[in-house]
């Protein structure tokens, strides 16, 4: 067997074994995440964002606490009436489409209530970053602004665990305050509601 596949293979055993004891002992949920505008960014596009995903893993401490990140990804859109918009003194008359994409990226220790009941429920502190990509289509022309955000995401929620699966229904809302940063003069903020499916080891 050659050198080079040797290496691979150690390589790839390496990863899964690291997988699978991070896995032991952990809460990792898949969600479907709806993301309502709040302060500037409700100014930029009023609407609610119904594009949006969210990854919680948590490696389990004890049975209380829980230590581990979460990364989303959600998309607002809006199409603004035909109308004269200026952009950086710039003036322009026709319909205007505004997009703004929110990645959040959290490290986020969380403390659950009841560990053990069907009931679950718990609350959790996100603290890490937002990457902002907002778009301003007009005619032929787009405005794009990006910025890295500071961000903190108090979370509560509820898991509601499926009797011998090892697996919860999961229900949360999470406050994303993104600080101002980078071209975008303003913070950058919204609110999730997360409906999900969790994996309990």
């Amino acid at each position: 067997m050659p050198a080079t596949m040797k290496k691979t293979i150690l390589i790839l055993s390496f990863c899964f074994i690291s997988f699978g004891a991070l896995m032991a002992q952990s809460n990792t949920t898949l969600s479907y995440s709806i993301g309502i505008p709040v302060g500037d960014l409700s100014d930029f596009i009023g609407q609610p964002s119904w594009r949006g995903v969210v990854l919680d893993f948590r490696k389990m401490i004890n049975p209380n606490i829980g230590v581990g990140f979460s990364a989303g990804w959600n998309v607002f859109y809006e199409e603004m009436d035909r109308d004269t918009y200026t952009i950086d003194n710039i003036s322009l008359t026709g319909k205007q489409f505004r997009y703004s994409n929110h990645i959040p990226l959290y490290v986020n220790p969380t403390y659950y209530l009841k560990p053990g009941d069907s009931m679950n429920p718990f609350f959790s502190l996100g603290i890490g970053t937002i990457y902002t990509l907002r778009n301003t289509d007009m005619n032929l022309y787009t405005y794009e602004q990006e910025a890295w955000n500071f961000a903190l995401a108090p979370e509560v929620g509820l898991q509601y665990a499926l009797e011998g699966s090892g697996a919860a229904l999961s229900v949360s809302a999470k406050f994303n305050y993104g600080f101002q940063s980078g071209e975008i003069n303003s913070a950058q903020s919204f609110v999730t509601i997360n409906l999900g499916f969790a994996f309990i080891k």
